[in-house]
């Protein structure tokens, strides 16, 4: 039997679902609609637009940035004993060119040093070849001399006073002289024609006779004109004896090479 206080006549029911408690969804979804409300659409200002404007092209700079990198950081990800191969290859390729660097210089250095070699070489056999063309009397020459002109006019002059004029004109230092047409080499020789007058290397010459000498003329005339030399010996003779200087004096005989018959040269 149950017993009932007067006080609280009715019984207290539990809570069960669907009862008051069942009110706070309600305020829940109140909540959220206002939040919707507040964000949808958006209401943005011109300084908020500005901010994500500028944060976008930042992004988008540190994007393309971060790709250059990888792009050019190929090697990057590779292991350590691949990075020290490559390293390897790439100074022994540098030492290889380096060293074909070198050859070629040094190739160029020989080409040039031969090239130089082989012109002054040439240079120097020209030369050689002319000095003693004009010794050999194979070459013309002109330079400064003098011309001595001897006048005969009673064939009193003999074959040995025009070579005592030789001898003079070569000691002081005559490098190329003709006689009348006849040029005065090494082994040239005077001597008196049949009926009078002068033989050079058996040809005859006649008076006057003309000298034509190259060298220094300062050292030639007072050659000839030393006290009893030969201008003093040609005028006992009563022959007339003219020095001339000249800045130019060509000598233009010419005497054929002769070829050894056995002499050879000895660097053949």
């Amino acid at each position: 039997m149950s017993t009932q206080n007067p006080e609280n006549p009715e019984p207290s029911q539990p809570d069960v679902p669907g009862g008051p408690a069942e009110e706070r969804p309600a305020t829940e979804e109140t909540g959220r609609q206002r939040l919707a409300a507040g964000l949808w659409p958006p209401r943005l200002t011109r300084a908020q637009l500005v901010v994500a404007l500028l944060l976008f092209v930042l992004g988008l700079g540190l994007a393309i940035q971060v790709r250059s990198n990888s792009d050019s950081s190929a090697l990057r990800g590779a292991r350590q004993e691949d990075l020290v191969r490559i390293l390897d290859e790439l100074d022994g390729r540098t030492k290889r060119l380096e060293d074909e660097k070198q050859r070629l210089e040094d190739q160029r250095r020989e080409l040039e040093n031969s090239s130089d070699q082989a012109e002054e070489a040439r240079k120097q056999t020209v030369e050689k070849e002319r000095q003693l063309g004009i010794l050999a009397g194979t070459v013309a020459a002109e330079g400064p001399g003098i011309t001595l002109r001897v006048i005969d006019p009673k064939n009193l002059v003999e074959s040995d006073m025009l070579l005592d004029a030789i001898q003079e004109l070569r000691a002081a230092g005559a490098e190329a002289i003709q006689v009348n047409g006849v040029r005065v080499v090494a082994d040239t020789y005077f001597s008196d024609a049949d009926g009078g007058g002068v033989a050079v290397d058996g040809r005859k010459i006649t008076p006057p006779y003309e000298f034509k000498v190259i060298g220094r003329p300062q050292d030639l005339e007072p050659a000839l004109n030393i006290p009893g030399g030969v201008i003093q010996t040609l005028e006992k003779e009563q022959a007339t004896a003219m020095v001339t200087r000249s800045a130019k004096i060509v000598v233009d005989a010419l005497r054929a090479a002769k070829q050894p018959d056995y002499a050879r040269s000895s660097s053949s």
